[in-house]
């Protein structure tokens, strides 16, 4: 009897120290994998960093840290350009097809973003003239961009994110889609020459669906206003699938595509202190604002012929502005920049 009892607790003692075993072994298991995945995204994160890190001139003059920028505090709001770019072979910078400016107030929780069409007619310093700011773009790249923007808005430019239509596409399909409620039933061409149908409503979309869908204006009755709402409405779901917890699992993927398509002065140190900051805030109402104006042909002198503009209404113009200044809680920023009055062409 008692033989049998040391035996069944030898068997019982023996049993526990397998369970202890085995729950020692599956947690080594889980923290060497949890610690090579943030080894692994740690090099691919500096990797990619290295690639896509490209300080505005600006940044440069403001601060001897050559190879990335000072954070800014957890609580200060800020701006960021967003732009989208179509890049030719042998073209140094490409065009910027989509231009998206956003304040961001983290201690009011509140986003204000509002697009430019690309055709918008600005003072460009580096032409010293006014043309469209698609063309800063094309001549000066995102410094020159950022430049005529401060100056048109009379706001500063803190950070920027440029990618051109493959990362975009790239990143769409990366995150797994976007959802998006399309405003009027269209049928476009895609990328790959498919035709593809956009039905009213509630709609998912993947990567070369998404470009399409931001890209798309001819077809739309309310032209690049209405194109700008898209874009704007894209970005959201970009934003909302991109600050997700569940993403985290896609994060190589998504910094592979990052690091070959998009250039930023956002310092990698940075990163998952906005992507925080965004989660607080998330679902709050984005504050979507509008530049109206005009399209007008104006004879251009480098081109000898009459070109389309969209010309800004000087009103709106200044709300906008203001709204802008509002949400970054000042009112008294203006351009270095002397702010252009006249805007026309061929004087």
């Amino acid at each position: 009897m008692g033989n049998s009892q040391s035996r069944l607790k030898k068997k019982s003692s023996s049993k526990k120290r397998k369970i202890k075993n085995i729950v020692l072994i599956s947690l080594m298991a889980l923290t060497s994998a949890i610690i090579f995945f943030a080894i692994n995204l740690s090099w691919e994160a500096k990797h990619a960093n290295n690639k896509m890190f490209v300080p505005l001139e600006k940044d440069l003059k403001d601060t001897s840290i050559k190879n990335e920028l000072v954070a800014k505090a957890d609580d200060s709001p800020f701006t960021i350009l967003l732009t989208g770019v179509e890049r030719g072979k042998t073209e140094k910078y490409g065009r910027s097809d989509m231009l998206i400016v956003a304040t961001v107030n983290p201690s009011t929780n509140k986003i204000s973003m509002v697009s430019i069409p690309r055709d918008t007619l600005v003072h460009i310093e580096g032409l010293d003239r006014e043309d469209k700011i698609n063309h800063a773009y094309a001549n000066g790249g995102i410094d020159w961009v950022s430049e005529a923007i401060e100056t048109m808005l009379g706001i500063p430019i803190d950070y920027y994110v440029s990618t051109d239509f493959q990362g975009f596409q790239d990143i769409v399909d990366t995150i797994g889609g976007v959802e998006v409620n399309v405003p009027f039933t269209f049928k476009i061409q895609l990328a790959n020459f498919e035709w593809k149908t956009f039905t009213e409503g509630p709609m998912f979309l993947e990567g070369d669906e998404a470009l399409a869908y931001v890209r798309m204006r001819k077809k739309d009755p309310e032209g690049d206003k209405g194109r700008n709402e898209r874009q704007q409405q894209v970005i959201e779901s970009l934003l909302n699938k991109m600050t997700n917890v569940g993403m985290i699992t896609k994060i190589d993927d998504l910094i592979e595509d990052v690091g070959e398509n998009v250039k930023t002065n956002i310092p990698s140190s940075d990163y998952l202190k906005l992507a925080k900051m965004y989660q607080k805030f998330k679902n709050s109402p984005i504050e979507h604002l509008q530049l109206d104006g005009s399209g007008k042909m104006i004879y251009s002198k480098e081109a000898g012929l009459d070109l389309w503009y969209f010309v800004p209404d000087e009103d709106s113009l200044s709300k906008v502005g203001e709204q802008l200044k509002s949400n970054l809680g000042s009112t008294t920023y203006k351009a270095d920049v002397e702010e252009v009055k006249d805007l026309s062409i061929g004087k």
